[in-house]
């Protein structure tokens, strides 16, 4: 299993539109051979100084795949290009985070 942590931030007052189309284009990646979880998350609420928080403008979708070539073939299907065109001009940085389980 390959497990991806994407944090997002969004250039100030766009992260909404950005998670927009993230949830439209949700339901493609979850038909995607190999996906076993996909979805953007942001801060909880009332948890006081228990939390890190990433703020107003950040959010991390959190990934799970069978495998690298799943991985690969999501990086390369024609709904996440789309998805980058449309939000690349609201994004400010992005860093992406591929993990393998420590197990």
């Amino acid at each position: 299993m390959i497990h991806v942590i994407a944090v997002i931030t969004a250039k100030p007052g766009q992260r909404e539109a950005i998670l927009e189309a993230a949830r439209a284009n949700m339901p493609a990646v979850h038909a995607e051979k190999g996906c076993i979880e996909y979805g953007p998350a942001v801060d909880a609420d009332g948890l006081g100084s228990f939390q890190t928080k990433l703020g107003p403008d950040t959010f991390m979708v959190i990934e799970k795949w069978e495998s690298v070539e799943a991985l690969k073939a999501h990086s390369a299907a024609p709904h996440m290009a789309a998805y980058a065109a449309k939000v690349k001009d609201l994004i400010a940085s992005r860093v992406i985070h591929v993990l393998s389980p420590a197990g």
